[in-house]
């Protein structure tokens, strides 16, 4: 073999080692919902932002009427950021009515949730957009990071609870499945991690697909210690994902001691981003990708 093939060889394996970095036990950088500090949430702008971070590219899924995955955190529309399809802005009532589960996608898509100006994000850039599919986000991120020689890695929710069955989705394994299929069919399982608050749905995803890393997400401490945890979820979680309010660094230090990475949600100053890092947890989700490149 040539030196030169030689070179090219170790180069690209040097890359796939570089974007796989997160899952050879090194801090891992998440973008929230994209990176929402900085462009439209869950869309494929933002996720593709994030790719150029660097980032782990974490999002939330919903259904529509038609049975598809949608892309989104809320199960409407949200008001502080959405628009009609004629363009006009909506009010918390008239938007919440609007669930995306009453609509078939071809309604959704119509919707514009990138150019009204977030007031609780002012830096985030207006950008016309619309929410995905989860298939066709796939698609279109994996496109983007073969271009940039890099490999995603995926941290997608499952946005269930039990008042939300037959309400939001049709059932919650039709739900589960419905996503995780899609997630197997795009070749991208290997690289996802599944996270949610919903114990169910985390147990049912662990034991339909035992080899995808389960995060717990935790928004209050409602159990006093790790085994505590594990005996109400049911088995062992690769990750514990609380609100960062609620990390400190005995709590790592004990979630440690079970091989369970910590990887807190979502503080969005540099100040708060160190200090959760200094107590040694092992990853971060913030809406302000930019930040990461100031830790030390």
């Amino acid at each position: 073999m040539s030196n030169i093939s030689d070179l090219i060889i170790l180069t690209i394996g040097l890359v796939v080692m570089a974007a796989c970095s997160n899952y050879n036990g090194d801090f891992d950088e998440q973008a929230h919902r994209g990176g929402r500090g900085l462009m439209p949430e869950n869309t494929i702008i933002s996720e593709k932002k994030a790719i150029d971070y660097g980032c782990t590219l974490e999002m939330d899924l919903q259904m529509s009427k038609d049975h598809k995955i949608i892309v989104s955190h809320d199960p409407y529309f949200n008001s502080l950021y959405s628009l009609t399809p004629e363009g006009d802005p909506m009010t918390i009532e008239d938007a919440k009515s609007r669930l995306l589960y009453d609509m078939p996608y071809d309604s959704i898509k119509k919707y514009d949730v990138g150019s009204k100006p977030h007031p609780k994000f002012p830096e985030q850039k207006n950008i016309p957009a619309t929410r995905p599919l989860l298939s066709m986000l796939i698609d279109s991120v994996e496109a983007y990071a073969e271009r940039k020689e890099h490999v995603n890695h995926y941290n997608i929710e499952i946005k269930s609870s039990p008042e939300g069955d037959g309400k939001y989705y049709p059932s919650l394994e039709e739900y589960v499945n419905t996503a995780m299929n899609i997630i197997v069919s795009k070749g991208i399982a290997e690289r996802t991690i599944i996270q949610s608050f919903d114990e169910r749905a985390l147990r049912m995803v662990h034991r339909k697909w035992p080899d995808i890393p389960i995060s717990y997400l935790v928004k209050a401490l409602h159990i006093d210690d790790v085994a505590g945890y594990i005996q109400t979820l049911g088995f062992m979680p690769d990750i514990f994902s609380p609100n960062y309010r609620l990390v400190t660094a005995q709590r790592v230090k004990a979630f440690h001691k079970h091989e369970i990475k910590v990887i807190p949600w979502t503080p969005n100053s540099l100040e708060l981003m160190q200090k959760l890092k200094n107590m040694g947890v092992d990853g971060l989700i913030t809406d302000y990708p930019n930040l990461f490149a100031q830790l030390k």
